[in-house]
């Protein structure tokens, strides 16, 4: 009886430890598959603890190196949540497209060297080689986003905070992008209006508006804007499922204002995890190029660029000057250009305010360089206007990630001159060969396409190109 008993109390105790196993088991999974860990905004990526990555940005621009890496597009995975979450059926199909893109995409490497040019369907669609990276996969990965990519833009929100944004003056880009994706001709083919079909999310409000309405001038309180975003987010996360499924990783967000990353903070998963467009693309502040987007500030004074700037003189027109600026002095680097430059030189003329009797795009149009320092933040509108006046631009920056960089070689239309090199800047332009500079020119109207906004937007220019920065963290993103 006494080996009986001792034989079920022993079957009972393993039962009862096998139980304690199993219920371990299912909790831990079951927490594991909900929880998303904490992450500070004040880490510029928590790349470890968070969900869906893009990929390493050397593994971006791999894509466009000319000669093809082993693994592509293949680090977007969240080797902690969606392991362990059922891909929803919609996904299968979206991936199974997405697949195919990068197929197609890998094998463009090898129909084209890096400095082959490739011919568009007009004239004005050519595409000169040698200032991308490859530009056979960067036609291609062009056309593979024109063929497939969809852009689910939230309803959400009322104007003037959300669906709108400026049109004018310096922080344009921002209003127009947001105008053309939900009205305009050449958004209207990328947008849908079935989210179940989307490759991507838009969250359509303006941190320049959110400056302009929510914030109180002189006070330095930006929690205002970083409330709405956590706000935000938190509204369309409840009420549509597509926030959840990938913690936002296939979800961006567009601003050109200045403030545009401190209000992204207000939500840590947009922070770590979304796509973030910015101007305001200084690694130095969080800006991750791994899944972020340098998005090109431009200037248009009243909403209309300037008469002088749509056609620049022809190429033979003589450039009096070697170098130009005029520009408030705020920032870390202008001090120092205008300390050493201003009044200095005839040939490089540098002013901090430019006098009344001259022109400021004329004197653009004169100089065969123009010295583009960062003021405040990283962005200068400075790059694009040079780029509109076939006067190569001088980057003059710490920490600015260049806009398309992960498509364009910029040292192919631009001069990158260290901030310690500035006492040095004529000696360092004068050295510049008059052969690369007239190369250094053809790049600059080769590249003008790319940084030109139009009304409705035209293959290739600044609205497609900042779309196909993100189709590029896109197809790196697989979801499942």
């Amino acid at each position: 009886m006494e080996t009986n008993r001792g034989k079920l109390v022993s079957v009972l105790s393993c039962l009862c430890a096998a139980s304690i196993v199993i219920v371990c088991i299912v909790s831990g999974q079951y927490s594991q598959s909900i929880k998303l860990l904490p992450a500070e905004p004040g880490n510029s990526v928590a790349m470890s603890e968070l969900q869906a990555k893009v990929t390493a940005s050397r593994e971006i621009r791999a894509v466009f190196s000319s000669q093809p890496p082993a693994i592509y597009f293949n680090r977007l995975r969240n080797n902690t949540f969606f392991r362990k979450i059922k891909k929803p059926r919609r996904y299968q199909g979206l991936e199974e497209g997405l697949a195919r893109a990068r197929a197609s995409i890998r094998k463009a490497f090898s129909s084209l060297n890096q400095s082959s040019a490739i011919d568009g369907e007009d004239n004005n669609e050519a595409l000169t080689g040698y200032v991308y990276r490859n530009p056979g996969a960067f036609y291609q990965s062009y056309v593979e986003m024109e063929k497939r990519l969809k852009v689910y833009v939230y309803e959400e929100g009322e104007v003037p905070i959300m669906h709108d944004g400026p049109c004018k003056d310096i922080y344009t880009i921002e209003g127009r992008f947001i105008h053309e994706i939900e009205h305009g001709g050449g958004g209207g083919k990328f947008r849908t209006r079935d989210p179940q079909r989307a490759h991507v999310y838009f969250m359509p409000f303006s941190v320049t508006w959110m400056v302009k309405y929510l914030y109180k001038p002189l006070s330095y309180n930006l929690s205002p804007l970083r409330q709405f975003v956590s706000d935000y987010v938190s509204f369309i996360s409840t009420k549509h499922p597509f926030w959840n499924t990938t913690q936002g990783a296939d979800h961006f967000m567009l601003a050109c204002h200045d403030w545009g990353p401190h209000a992204s903070r207000g939500h840590p998963v947009l922070y770590n995890t979304s796509i973030r467009v910015l101007c305001n693309a200084n690694t130095s502040e969080g800006f991750n190029p791994q899944k972020d987007v340098s998005l090109p500030e431009i200037h248009l004074y009243g909403g209309n660029l300037n008469p002088k700037l749509l056609s620049p003189p022809p190429p033979t027109t003589p450039r009096p000057f070697l170098a130009f600026f005029a520009g408030g002095l705020h920032g870390p680097i202008r001090p120092i250009l205008l300390n050493h430059w201003m009044g200095r030189d005839p040939d490089l003329p540098v002013f901090e305010y430019l006098p009344k009797e001259m022109d400021y795009y004329s004197l653009m149009l004169q100089s065969k360089y123009c010295l583009c320092p960062s003021g405040h933040e990283v962005a200068s509108p400075r790059i694009v206007e040079a780029i509109y006046s076939e006067c190569v631009p001088v980057i003059l920056s710490d920490h600015y990630v260049l806009p398309f960089s992960d498509v364009l070689r910029w040292e192919a239309f631009s001069v990158m001159v260290e901030v310690s090199e500035i006492p040095r800047l004529k000696e360092v332009l004068t050295a510049v060969s008059e052969e690369k500079y007239k190369r250094l020119k053809e790049g600059v109207r080769a590249v003008r396409k790319h940084f030109e906004l139009n009304q409705p937007a035209k293959r290739f220019d600044v609205f497609h190109m900042i779309l196909h920065s993100v189709w590029l963290r896109r197809i790196n993103l697989r979801l499942g």
